[in-house]
């Protein structure tokens, strides 16, 4: 069971004490075809217009040089906790207009499992559906804080790859489960690389990148990162260097070294500026706790945010919104609330 502890001062110092939800994972594809089928796939009908209106907002929004300043971007992890509502219900708040499903958390070694907490699955595929009609992007994570995820060699980042496309990508290749329904397609994959070796997350990136040829909207499958606000994340260098990914989370907070509240703004500054220098196509988003997780310290206030490091972050040209850390966290403090009138 979780509790929250709360202050006088409204959102100074919201604790959210943690608990390990039960697993949930896909079906394992147990049937995968070595053989990949010549023919172009097509991604699944029924869900096709709304994949393509959003890819055409985003095209639009990100067609030329984008001005300093506010984008509207607000992203947020869901899938870590039963307890935080349905999806449905988190795209429904308007507060997020990316919703970041984890986590595809068990790949590399011929096995394909997913854990989200105990949420239904065909609740998810419609819940998914739903959101896309909203206008909310929706991506699936792989990775995450388990340790059951690597690949071993760029062959097995060519069947993750494969089996990420064939079951959430709008690929048709019969014998595939479809862990939310076979007409439901996410947008994107977000890399979500923290644990094992740094190996082949280039080739997978370029492997998923080259299903591109297959789809005919403007935006195709898009690839984001979250990272460790330190740079460089040793895990993510090399699959960021191929220059792929669109959008980088990098996570201003567990590390006290460029969280706001123990390094201070120049710290975080510091280490902005670094990812911005080194990506400087990509839009960075600032990545930020929606509440003090027990043993850290990590929520900015919002006064702190609306104040100082928003503005500090915003009047970069590589600005591109806000992450938060996670769905869950945020029902309890509503900090998405005002974040979305910032970001």
């Amino acid at each position: 069971m979780s509790h929250e502890h709360t202050c006088m001062q409204p959102y100074a110092c919201v604790y959210i004490y943690e608990t390990t939800a039960a697993p949930n994972f896909f079906k394992p594809n147990t049937t995968h075809d070595q053989h990949t089928n010549t023919m172009a796939t097509q991604r699944r009908r029924s869900s096709a217009a709304a994949v393509v209106l959003l890819s055409l907002l985003l095209f639009l929004q990100s067609a030329g040089a984008i001005p300093q300043g506010r984008r509207q971007n607000v992203a947020v992890f869901w899938g870590r906790n039963k307890d935080e509502g349905s999806l449905r219900e988190a795209c429904d708040t308007g507060y997020y207009n990316i919703v970041i499903i984890s986590f595809y958390s068990v790949f590399g070694h011929g096995r394909y499992w997913g854990d989200l907490s105990g949420h239904d699955l065909g609740d998810v595929g419609k819940d998914i559906r739903h959101c896309q009609s909203r206008g909310v992007y929706m991506l699936l994570s792989i990775g995450g804080d388990g340790d059951q995820y690597s690949l071993p060699s760029s062959q097995s980042a060519a069947d993750v790859a494969d089996n990420l496309y064939h079951s959430v990508l709008g690929g048709r290749r019969p014998g595939v489960f479809h862990p939310f329904g076979d007409d439901t397609i996410v947008n994107g994959v977000d890399f979500f690389i923290d644990h094992g070796p740094a190996d082949h997350y280039d080739d997978l990136a370029n492997r998923i990148n080259d299903y591109n040829r297959n789809i005919h909207d403007p935006i195709g499958i898009m690839l984001t990162a979250t990272t460790r606000c330190f740079y460089p994340d040793p895990r993510m260098k090399k699959a960021l260097d191929t220059k792929l990914f669109r959008r980088i989370h990098v996570r201003f907070y567990d590390d006290p070294r460029c969280s706001y509240n123990h390094a201070g703004l120049a710290g975080v500054m510091a280490q902005w500026n670094k990812w911005s220098a080194r990506y400087p196509d990509g839009q960075i988003f600032l990545g930020l706790a929606a509440a003090n997780v027990t043993g850290k310290n990590d929520m900015v206030g919002v006064g702190e945010l609306h104040r100082k490091l928003l503005p500090a972050v915003q009047s970069t040209d590589t600005y591109g919104g806000v992450m938060l850390w996670n769905r869950y966290y945020d029902s309890k403090t509503h900090y998405g609330r005002y974040v979305k009138n910032w970001a």
